[in-house]
């Protein structure tokens, strides 16, 4: 069974979510025959995920029978849902009961506040290989999809459970959306071990949120740069959390006066700050630091996770041992490749085990990474892959006449745009389409986009722009 699910203790409890639903192993295991019974057959299954006993069942059961979920946010626009619905024709939609009843849509089979709703169209070829399928940049409703295989999950679940050293005792905090890759291996990873897995769909500043995870013993958090921004925020290393003994962090890379910040409070509070580094196409983690060496290596993804490798493509070697490149990796969790359009989804292993990142990193003489920059056009707002260039159609979708171009980094998305009478709808508009605070956005006014004698955008006079403001 997928995740060794009907391996572990039966009777132990492995989801409790914050909504009051709990399941044991064998509830798990009981679900996942029920959903066998309904013989869906090999096809494409939308499931509008929350982090929620019911999502997670339907997840657990569409992998274990041959069904491919795409996961999406239940939360997402739903202009942009209905476009990747078309280029995606799926069969079936898992969807929270409540979601389903509002957009009119009669359930075949119920489970924890979820339902599966039927559509009206037929399945259609999919690779045999083809095990489950998350967006590159949920945020925009891209129709660019990561397409994982048979194994991927599984082997980043079991490596990162070894590497942490998890056991059935701890009970790991999902926090993060189940629909995010990093949120989805927290859920995983503890699966594996025969650990619990506590489901928050609270908001980090809700004291609802730190109720929950006290009451139920929450041990291991997994956050985001801005998870940890919101942290130091609140007081957290004020709180009293006896049970909480690992820290973990992924998802875009932390500033080093924050790292520092983390690993200091881990090593004084005698628990331990453990700084990772993934991607979507190698389901999850493919790199981590060992606590112990935290303060040392300060800024680091550290190493390779066990069964992978990392190394940099055209590297720059120093005098003093220092080497610069393009970070790639090499594991049984790297995935097939993408897709734009269902016909891509009967497509084979295009990656064969090996996926270059379009990050830019640095490897020290004793053999530890440091990510330093990204050649491609995305950013990590909130620790979710935010496309660029998606951003620019949506925009100019909706605003035919005007010009965009969109700039930044990990902690702000810049929009230029050439028509002054926009600016006061832009930010509204494009927080409600990401479903990102609109504190990530920030729209500056130019009276003409600059551009090379070949038409390209100079990116570097708008950057100049932003400085000089």
């Amino acid at each position: 069974m997928f995740l060794n699910l009907d391996r572990h203790e039966q009777n132990k409890t492995a989801v409790k979510d914050d909504a009051g639903y709990s399941l044991t192993y064998g509830d798990l295991c009981a679900a996942i025959g029920e959903f066998e019974k309904l013989d869906l057959g090999r096809c494409v299954i939308f499931c509008l995920c929350r982090n929620c006993a019911g999502s997670l069942a339907g997840y657990l059961a569409f992998l274990n029978n041959g069904q491919v979920p795409l996961l999406l946010g239940a939360g997402m626009d739903k202009e942009l849902r209905d476009r990747l619905d078309l280029v995606y024709t799926p069969a079936y939609y898992w969807l929270p009961e409540k979601m389903a009843s509002e957009e009119g849509k009669a359930g075949l089979f119920s489970f924890c506040g979820y339902c599966l709703v039927r559509t009206e169209y037929e399945p259609y070829p999919l690779n045999d290989r083809l095990s489950m399928l998350l967006t590159t940049s949920g945020s925009t409703g891209s129709p660019k999809l990561v397409r994982h295989k048979y194994g991927n999950l599984e082997a980043n679940a079991e490596n990162v459970a070894k590497v942490f050293g998890w056991t059935a005792d701890e009970k790991g905090i999902c926090d993060l959306p189940m629909n995010y890759t990093m949120g989805l291996n927290v859920i995983n990873s503890h699966l594996t071990a025969g650990a619990g897995v506590l489901l928050v769909s609270a908001n980090l500043m809700d004291p609802a949120f730190w109720d929950f995870v006290r009451e139920n013993e929450g041990t291991n958090f997994c956050g985001v740069p801005f998870s940890y921004e919101i942290l130091r925020r609140i007081g957290f290393d004020k709180m009293d959390l006896p049970a909480l003994r690992t820290l973990a962090e992924g998802g875009g890379k932390l500033t080093d006066r924050m790292f520092k910040w983390i690993a200091s409070y881990a090593k004084s509070s005698g628990k331990r700050f453990c700084a990772t580094f993934g991607t979507s196409e190698t389901s999850a983690r493919m790199a981590f630091l060992d606590p112990s060496l935290a303060l040392e290596k300060i800024g680091s993804i550290g190493k390779a996770i066990p069964g992978g490798e990392l190394f940099l493509v055209d590297e720059t070697v120093t005098e003093d041992g220092m080497a610069t490149g393009e970070l790639a990796y090499r594991g049984p969790n790297v995935t097939m490749g993408y897709a734009l359009s269902r016909e891509d989804l009967l497509k084979g292993d295009e990656f064969c085990g090996e996926y270059h990142t379009g990050d830019m990193a640095r490897r020290d003489a004793e053999g530890f990474y440091y990510v330093i920059g990204r050649k491609g056009r995305f950013l990590k707002l909130f620790g979710l892959r935010v496309s660029l260039d998606e951003t620019e159609r949506i925009l100019k979708t909706r605003y035919p006449g005007a010009e965009f171009v969109c700039l930044g980094d990990d902690t702000r998305m810049n929009i230029f745009t050439t028509d002054e009478s926009l600016a006061p709808q832009i930010v509204p508009f494009i927080s409600a389409k990401t479903n990102l605070h609109n504190s990530a956005f920030r729209v500056f006014v130019t009276g003409e986009i600059p551009r090379n004698e070949y038409g390209k955008v100079r990116y570097s006079a708008l950057e100049e722009l932003v400085r000089n403001r």
